[in-house]
């Protein structure tokens, strides 16, 4: 299922999968050119490049844990909507729904990621060994994300205006994520609030094991998975009660 929903993203397009790669270069084209060159941007920080291939390669990152996020919330409330047959169907695990939505956008993810690891190889001739932590540090993002989809894949069957809330909220959490600017450019007395919006601690740690190749936090890590459990298995929960009655709203 999570094949079949990869594919008809782009069902009937002439370049079909080959959109998956060329949409992130386009974006990451477009935003390296207004904020580093019409900006004139740059990743300041001790030790750190501040060359626009640099700001580039930061900003990617930053974009790849953003989507990935931001995709599965902003399909999570039109999950169930969008599969009414299968409610019908007492047998079909609706549960699945939301982890088919992030496996997909996972797929997704992992194009842009080797998309930036060739342009990093070709600019730097090298790779960080740290970027085998990886898979670490998007793990607890991950939970968060599938716990937070099974709640909206059910509100959104009861609350319709979910979904337009949802492009919202993570709208304002790209521009409130150190997505393309460094979080030392934000005034310490900001900082704090900063660091409250989950996608910040991961688009850091990301930055730190792929480009700068450093290791992650292991305990902010181990704490993040923990709350993102808690978070996943309220969600789950939450899914599973509110599920029958969706038959009868639909």
């Amino acid at each position: 299922m999570t094949r079949r929903d990869v594919v008809g993203r782009y069902k009937g397009s002439a370049m079909g999968l080959a959109w998956s790669f060329f949409n992130p270069v386009f974006m990451l084209v477009i935003y390296t050119f207004v904020f580093s060159v019409i900006f004139k941007s740059r990743w300041g920080g001790p030790g750190i490049e501040n060359s626009k291939t640099h700001f580039a390669m930061m900003l990617f990152v930053g974009m790849i844990v953003m989507s990935l996020f931001s995709d599965v919330l902003n399909r999570a409330p039109n999950l169930v909507l969008g599969n009414v047959n299968y409610v019908k169907k007492v047998v079909f695990p609706l549960e699945i729904l939301p982890i088919i939505a992030v496996s997909s956008s996972l797929f997704h993810s992992v194009i842009s990621l080797a998309v930036l690891l060739v342009a990093f190889a070709i600019f730097n001739g090298f790779l960080h060994w740290t970027l085998v932590f990886l898979p670490l540090v998007l793990l607890p993002l991950i939970i968060l994300a599938t716990g937070l989809a099974w709640v909206l894949a059910s509100l959104g069957v009861f609350l319709r205006d979910v979904g337009q809330f949802i492009v919202v909220i993570t709208t304002v959490l790209m521009f409130l994520s150190p997505v393309f600017y460094p979080i030392t450019a934000v005034p310490e007395d900001f900082r704090a609030y900063l660091m409250a919006n989950p996608l910040t601690f991961i688009i850091e740690q990301a930055r730190a094991v792929l480009i700068l190749g450093q290791l992650p936090s292991w305990l902010g890590l181990a704490v993040y998975t923990l709350v993102a459990t808690l978070i996943a298995w309220g969600g789950f929960f939450w899914f599973q009660k509110t599920r029958r009655g969706f038959a009868d709203v639909l």
